[in-house]
């Protein structure tokens, strides 16, 4: 889709039957070694890592202990439509001032974890405006009225706007602090026209919020497809050049590091 290409087109570089492809799309059957390296060779992806997923069934390494146990962050977990997808909370132990990343489209269990912490609500930054991780803002900013960040391109992708002076559009390499804690919100264009990523640094630690922009193993659709290429470059260079040891949380799925992502990642 990234490539805007067809699926015969794509069949027929791979030499493989176009209704072979079709049902390997649909998930009808495993595919074989061979077929992912000729799919992977079409669409210039990486095929060593292609083969490791599709074939030898690779996962992420768990996190290091210290991510695992890292107590300023709370992951959140949602749904929409039986999809999950994930938000985060990021707090400063000391202060107990708080951002939100993103909704989880769960804002009872958001507005539960701050309060059941006894946290201060300072802000809400969005990865992108899609509605699993940007829907269901309302009741949070009725809670709290607190500036709601979000990249300039996405803010027609919002279903519901905050009030007027709560929406602020973010500006590449802008910092926001937490607490003593400070992120540095890096712009991720490709899956969204104006999306962001949130990278921490505590302690020496490394994380990084990147919703859509990355996935483990893969990355989210380019919407619209012709973002690819932009798309493509966030990945590169923007997030796979962070430090090998930072761990980079999605909007969807496990958690992973940008190690095992230079190793593993198709589109790396």
């Amino acid at each position: 889709m990234g490539q805007r290409r067809s699926l015969a087109d794509v069949a027929r570089k791979a030499g493989l039957q176009e209704s072979g492809l079709e049902s390997l799309e649909r998930g009808e059957r495993p595919p074989t070694a061979s077929e992912v390296q000729a799919l992977g060779e079409a669409l210039g992806l990486r095929t060593p890592a292609l083969i490791e997923i599709a074939i030898n069934g690779w996962n992420p390494q768990p996190l290091p202990e210290w991510a695992e146990r890292e107590e300023p962050i709370i992951a959140v977990a949602g749904e929409i439509g039986g999809y999950p997808v994930k938000g985060y909370i990021l707090f400063d132990p000391a202060e107990k001032n708080a951002l939100m990343i993103d909704t989880a489209y769960h804002p009872a269990e958001m507005i539960a974890q701050v309060r059941q912490r006894g946290l201060r609500l300072t802000g809400i930054c969005l990865t992108h405006g899609h509605i699993d991780h940007a829907g269901e803002l309302e009741p949070i900013v009725e809670q709290w009225p607190v500036p709601v960040y979000l990249g300039a391109g996405d803010r027609d992708l919002l279903r519901w706007k905050p009030p007027k002076g709560l929406l602020t559009v973010l500006s590449p390499g802008q910092e926001i602090s937490v607490g003593s804690l400070r992120i540095i919100c890096l712009a991720t264009p490709g899956h969204t026209p104006g999306g962001f990523s949130y990278r921490l640094s505590s302690a020496g630690r490394n994380f990084c919020f990147v919703g859509d922009t990355l996935f483990a193993g893969s990355i989210g659709r380019s919407n619209p497809p012709s973002l690819y290429p932009l798309h493509l470059d966030s990945v590169r260079e923007k997030l796979l050049t962070l430090p090998v040891d930072t761990v980079l949380l999605p909007g969807h799925g496990p958690a992973t590091t940008v190690r095992e992502e230079l190793d593993h990642n198709p589109f790396a």
